[in-house]
């Protein structure tokens, strides 16, 4: 088994910038695309489904070539009927092989799945080959830390740091994200760099940070993938991507390309699904060869559409118009 591959955007996941990057990446999976949408980072919003479903239109066009299939998953609020840990909803997402989440809270991301059914099966599927892709509020969610931007920028807290979904934690490197690194919309009067919220209080969240940590700063309509088969990245988009440590920027423009080890020092795990519940791992599995000997696109388990409304099965699945 491969690990899948990961992508990272500091913004404009439908843009020009992030269609390519979402292309490249669908052009180098095996077979059909089966593209899985989480509704979670804005699922504190009244239109969740909408702020998903803006993407998945997106996907669908773009990348029409490749026919994919594409699934927005409601997993918007723990306790709730639409929970990361119902796994009624959760059936696409373990047969997904490339896995998207995006614009929302930052904060709310990583404590609505910190240790749920929805988080163990995006670990499991990028360990058994799936392509995962991060954006916006998505991307700081699962480093190491969290920059709490809403909380600073419009709250008006202290600077202050808060746990992340430590993705690559299980690798032994402790890696965090800040989108929207040389963000503008202030204009001369206001610095929004650094996520909105300037660069006098970044450094203050960044000294607040272990020095093991490193930080990787992502321009608006710039991104960097990630292939764990050849140890490099590659930026992407119309600027570029900012490796921070100890607060030390070093620039890579986009089209530049450096070896993973540059981020820290990448361990496989051992066995591969070292610290995944093994029947979630199982679940993984099963699920996915129930897609390879079925026909695509049917699901395994007809009834997980049972608990959602007409409106809310077609906003979730969204198709290709037939050729």
């Amino acid at each position: 088994m491969t690990l899948g591959r990961i992508a990272f955007l500091g913004s404009g996941e439908t843009s020009l910038a992030g269609g390519r990057i979402f292309e490249t990446l669908a052009r180098l999976i095996p077979g059909p695309a089966r593209i899985a949408i989480l509704e979670t980072p804005a699922g504190f919003e009244l239109n969740a489904s909408l702020v998903a479903g803006r993407v998945g239109d997106f996907l669908k066009t773009r990348l029409q070539n490749y026919k994919p299939a594409i699934d927005l998953i409601p997993a918007r609020k723990k306790g709730t009927e639409f929970s990361p840990d119902n796994p009624d909803i959760l059936e696409p997402l373990m047969r997904a092989n490339m896995i998207f989440m995006g614009p929302g809270s930052p904060s709310y991301l990583a404590r609505q799945l910190h240790g749920t059914l929805a988080w163990e099966v995006i670990r499991a599927r990028h360990r058994q080959g799936a392509t995962l892709v991060f954006a916006s509020a998505a991307t700081i969610s699962v480093g190491q830390w969290v920059l709490p931007v809403y909380e600073i920028y419009k709250v008006g807290e202290d600077v202050h740091v808060q746990d992340g979904l430590g993705f690559f934690s299980d690798f032994g490197m402790h890696v965090s994200f800040v989108p929207h690194w040389n963000n503008a919309e202030g204009g001369v009067d206001l610095d929004t760099s650094r996520c909105f919220v300037g660069m006098e209080r970044f450094e203050q969240w960044c000294n607040l940070l272990p020095r093991e940590n490193t930080t990787l700063g992502l321009d608006e309509h710039t991104g960097i993938m990630m292939d764990f088969e050849t140890g490099m990245c590659e930026v992407s988009g119309v600027s570029s991507v900012s490796l921070v440590r100890e607060c030390d920027p070093e620039i890579y423009p986009s089209g530049s390309k450096f070896a993973f080890k540059e981020i820290g020092d990448f361990q496989f795990p051992n066995p591969l699904n070292k610290g995944i519940p093994p029947h979630i791992w199982q679940m993984t599995l099963d699920a996915r060869n129930v897609e390879e000997d079925g026909p695509l696109g049917r699901s395994p388990c007809p009834a997980r559409t049972a608990q959602t409304s007409p409106r809310e099965q077609r906003l979730r699945r969204l198709r290709p118009p037939a050729r």
